[in-house]
C-alpha cells in the first residue's frame, strides 16, 4: 500500500547551504506507472486486433479478386481472433514484456516481441484446427492470411510499443513517473554514479540526496543534498518517500554493507549495490555444483567450441560479401585519396590481436604522411590538424576501416570484437587498467560493443575495457548481429558517437 505524501519540512541546519531536491509524490507516481503499464496492454490488444482485421481484409480482397466465390464472413473468424490475441498477450506477459524496465535495447526488445508473436501465432494456427476441426466452429485458416496477420502483428505491436516508450520517457523526464532515489556513500564512486544518473533522465530517478558515514563527507559529492548519516537511514527513507536506494561505497568500506542494507529495509524500498572491484573482476558470475558444494565461477569464456566455427564462418561470409559488394566504392575512395594528398592509399599499423599477437592492420589513409613523424604514436582528437580533407569524411563515416575486411578474411580480425590497439598503448594500459589484457582472449574486431556505445576515439580506456570484457564473457550470435546492425545504422545516420 502506498504511503501518503509527506508534508514538506523545513530543512535542518545541516542542509542550509544546499536546497533539497523536490520529492516526487510516490503515491501519485505509482498510480501513473500502473496506468502506463495498463496502457501498454491496451495498446498491444488494439494493435493485435487491428492486425487481424487488416490481415483478414487483405486476404479477402485477394481471394475475391482471383475467385468469384465469396470469402467467409469476418464473424466466422472472431473466435480465432480472440484466441490469437489472447495467446500472444499471455506469451508477452510470461516473457516479462509488461514489466517496465529502466533501460533496454530496442534490438533485444524487438527480438523478444517478434519471437513471442511468432510462437503465439504458430501455436494458434495449429491448435485451432486440432480443437475445432469437424465442428460448427471449424473455419479455413489459409497460410496467406496467417502470414499477413503475423507480419502486421509484428509491425503494429512494435510501432505501438515505440509510442508507449515515448510516453514513458516523457513521464520519467518530467518526473511524474519517477522514483525517489537515495545514494548511500559520497566518494568518487558515488559522484560517478550521480553523473551517470543525471545524464539519463529517462531512467526515471529523482535524486533526493546522499547519506554517508560522517557529516563532513558532504563536500565530496557536488550539487546534491547531504541528508544524514548511516544511523539516520530509516528516518530519511520515511521522511523523503524513498523508493530506491543505491549503495555506492568504495572498496575499503564494504564492511559497512550488511548494516546499511539492514537499515534500508523499510516497506517497499528497492536496494541496489554498485559492484565493487571483485564483482567487476568476476564479470557475470555463475554458480556450479560439485557434489552439493557450490562453486563460484569468476572466469568464463563464452566463445569456444562450435561457437568459434560459427563466428569464423560469419566472418568469412561477411568479409567476402563486403569486399565483393563494396569493391567499386573502395576503388573510387582510393582514387580520391590519391588526388587529395600525396602518399599511399592504404596505411598499415601494427596492432595487437588475439593472445596479444601483433598483426598489420590495414586502413584507408586519412592523415598526412608525416602525421607520426619520428615514429611517435599520436592519439587522434577532435579537429585533429593531421587529418586530410578526405580523411575527415571517411573517418566520420567509419569508411577508413573498410579495408580491414582483408584482415578479417586473413584471420587477423573478426567482424565484431574488441578494437585492437597499438603495442605502445597496450604496454601502457596493461600496467594501469585491471584485466586489460583479458580483452585479447578474442580476436580484435572491425567494430565492437564499446564502439557502438560511443566509446571510441579519445574516450575512457577503463570504460572501454569494461565494455570489451562484457562482450567477451557474454558473446552470442545475436549480440554480434545486433552490434553490426547498430554500427550500420550509426554510419548511415552519421550518428556514430566520437567519430573523428
Amino acid at each position: 500500500m502506498n504511503r501518503p505524501p509527506t508534508p514538506a519540512k523545513r530543512p535542518s541546519a545541516k542542509l542550509s547551504t544546499l536546497e533539497i531536491p523536490k520529492v516526487v509524490d510516490s503515491a501519485r507516481a505509482s498510480r501513473i506507472k500502473t496506468g502506463l503499464n495498463l496502457l501498454l496492454g491496451v495498446i498491444d490488444t488494439s494493435m493485435l486486433t487491428l492486425a487481424f482485421l487488416l490481415g483478414y481484409e487483405i486476404r479477402r480482397a485477394q481471394f475475391e479478386a482471383e475467385i468469384t466465390t465469396p470469402y467467409p464472413s469476418l464473424e466466422r473468424y472472431l473466435l480465432l481472433m480472440v484466441f490469437h490475441i489472447a495467446a500472444i498477450l499471455a506469451l508477452l506477459y510470461a516473457g516479462r514484456l509488461y514489466h517496465a524496465r529502466r533501460s533496454f535495447s530496442r534490438f533485444d526488445h524487438a527480438r523478444q516481441v517478434i519471437g513471442n508473436i511468432t510462437i503465439g501465432a504458430v501455436f494458434i494456427f495449429g491448435v485451432y484446427d486440432l480443437l475445432f476441426k469437424g465442428t460448427a466452429l471449424d473455419i479455413d485458416y489459409p497460410r496467406a492470411m496467417f502470414f499477413y496477420i503475423w507480419l502486421l502483428s509484428v509491425v503494429l505491436v512494435l510501432a505501438g510499443r515505440e509510442f508507449h516508450r515515448a510516453l514513458l520517457r516523457i513521464a520519467r523526464v518530467r518526473k511524474v513517473a519517477a522514483d525517489n532515489l537515495l545514494i548511500v556513500g559520497s566518494s568518487k564512486v558515488a559522484q560517478d554514479l550521480l553523473s551517470s544518473i543525471r545524464s539519463r533522465p529517462d531512467l526515471g530517478y529523482n535524486v533526493v540526496g546522499v547519506v554517508d558515514r560522517q557529516a563532513n563527507s558532504r563536500e565530496r559529492v557536488k550539487d546534491v543534498a547531504f541528508l544524514g548519516e548511516y544511523h539516520e537511514l530509516p528516518k530519511i527513507i520515511d521522511e523523503y518517500q524513498i523508493e530506491q536506494v543505491i549503495i555506492a561505497l568504495p572498496d575499503d568500506r564494504r564492511a559497512d554493507l550488511p548494516d546499511i542494507v539492514a537499515l534500508c529495509q523499510r516497506g517497499r524500498v528497492d536496494i541496489k549495490v554498485l559492484p565493487d572491484v571483485f564483482a567487476y573482476m568476476a564479470g557475470d558470475m555463475n554458480v556450479d555444483d560439485l557434489g552439493g558444494t557450490p562453486l563460484l565461477t569468476v572466469r568464463d569464456i563464452a566463445l569456444r567450441g562450435w561457437k568459434l566455427s560459427v563466428k569464423r564462418a560469419m566472418d568469412i561470409l561477411g568479409a567476402l560479401g563486403g569486399l565483393i559488394f563494396l569493391s567499386p566504392f573502395m576503388l573510387l575512395t582510393a582514387l580520391i585519396i590519391r588526388l587529395d594528398s600525396p602518399g599511399p592509399v592504404f596505411h598499415t599499423q601494427e596492432r595487437m590481436g588475439l593472445d596479444g599477437r601483433p598483426f598489420p592492420m590495414i586502413k584507408f589513409r586519412s592523415m598526412r604522411t608525416d602525421a607520426e613523424k619520428g615514429n611517435q604514436p599520436g592519439w587522434t582528437v577532435k579537429n585533429d590538424p593531421r587529418v586530410t580533407r578526405v580523411g575527415k569524411v571517411i573517418r566520420k563515416l567509419n569508411w577508413d576501416e573498410i579495408p580491414q575486411l582483408i584482415n578479417i578474411l586473413l584471420g587477423h580480425m573478426s567482424l565484431v570484437g574488441p578494437r585492437p590497439e597499438r603495442p605502445q598503448y597496450v604496454q601502457e594500459f596493461r600496467q594501469n587498467i585491471p584485466r586489460y589484457m583479458e580483452r585479447h582472449r578474442e580476436k580484435a574486431g572491425l567494430t565492437g560493443w564499446a564502439q557502438v556505445n560511443g566509446l571510441r576515439g579519445d574516450t575512457s580506456i577503463s570504460e572501454r575495457t569494461r565494455y570489451d570484457l562484457w562482450y567477451v564473457e557474454n558473446w552470442s550470435i545475436w549480440l554480434d548481429i545486433k552490434i553490426i546492425i547498430r554500427t550500420a545504422w550509426q554510419t548511415v545516420t552519421r550518428s556514430s558517437p566520437n567519430a573523428y
